[in-house]
């Protein structure tokens, strides 16, 4: 399997499984199916996810293979749905923060794969410690030694997905804490309106008076009276409770989708739809 292969990039996104869970077909699917299946008329659609997605596991492991590992593995391995909230794809500065932990506290996971380049990571991670104060690179064994040279006296840490598709406990650097570059800003771009609103509620105890037009601006100004790790510390507070999912679907959901149907935040509507799809044939 070429490392061009950009339809398999498109297979595993919300827009094309909110398609198959509503419409039961997808242009992208189908394409993926005849590309690389052989006679799939005659197996489920989950099996065909399963044989995709593991092909994938074996030459092709992209951004959306990684992401779901680290899910599979940290969220739902190590910690737990109930007291660990996942974030995805956050905006901070000029870069966007692929996966995001947070519990007690929050790491930044960066994921380079086999087919990335480490052109930007500096960038990206500076943009990172604007925002939270734990950053660590997820990779390929073969990329360790450079990650290692690179990123040698930083507070970093660096991850390795084994062929195994598990979290290798040798190759491994922990991230430690890095405070000094938190920013108010950056912080604060990250929380949705009824966010930002719930910590200065909470630590003021009332919301500014302004018109709409000055209203975000003034938010910012009592944000930014907060002593920095005070906003921050509330800050994770309020993300931790973003991504509310129904935990008895979600255990439902097979391996190859648990970061799919995660980020999307299903329904028990959508739950019914995803096995209805699962369970028919390919182009039934």
């Amino acid at each position: 399997m070429s490392t061009n292969n950009i339809v398999l990039n498109r297979l595993f996104t919300q827009y094309v499984f909110k398609d198959l869970i509503d419409n039961h077909s997808n242009n992208v699917y189908g394409t993926v199916v005849k590309r690389y299946i052989n006679d799939p008329e005659s197996k489920e659609n989950g099996v065909l996810i399963s044989e995709i997605y593991k092909l994938m596991s074996k030459s092709y492991r992209n951004e959306y293979f990684y992401l779901n590992t680290l899910l599979n593995k940290l969220l739902l391995g190590r910690h737990s749905v109930n007291t660990t909230t996942a974030l995805t794809q956050i905006p901070i500065g000029k870069s966007r923060a692929d996966f995001i932990l947070i519990n007690g506290k929050a790491v930044v996971y960066e994921i380079k794969t086999e087919l990335d380049t480490f052109e930007r990571l500096d960038t990206q991670l500076k943009d990172y410690y604007k925002a939270f104060n734990q950053v660590c690179v997820v990779t390929s064994a073969s990329n360790f030694e450079k990650l290692s040279t690179l990123l040698n006296d930083t507070p970093v840490g660096i991850y390795v997905l084994t062929k195994e598709s598990t979290l290798n406990k040798q190759l491994r650097k922990e991230p430690k804490e890095k405070n000094e570059y938190l920013s108010h800003k950056a912080i604060f771009k990250i929380l949705h309106k009824g966010e930002f609103e719930s910590i200065i509620l909470s630590h003021y105890g009332y919301l500014p008076m302004a018109s709409q037009v000055f209203y975000y601006d003034e938010c910012f100004v009592l944000f930014t009276d907060i002593p920095v790790l005070t906003a921050y510390a509330m800050a994770l507070d309020v993300l931790k409770k973003r991504n509310r999912i129904l935990i008895k679907e979600f255990r439902k959901v097979p391996y190859e989708l648990k970061s799919l149907m995660y980020f999307l935040n299903i329904s028990s509507k959508d739950l019914i739809g995803l096995n209805h799809f699962l369970r028919g044939k390919f182009g039934g």
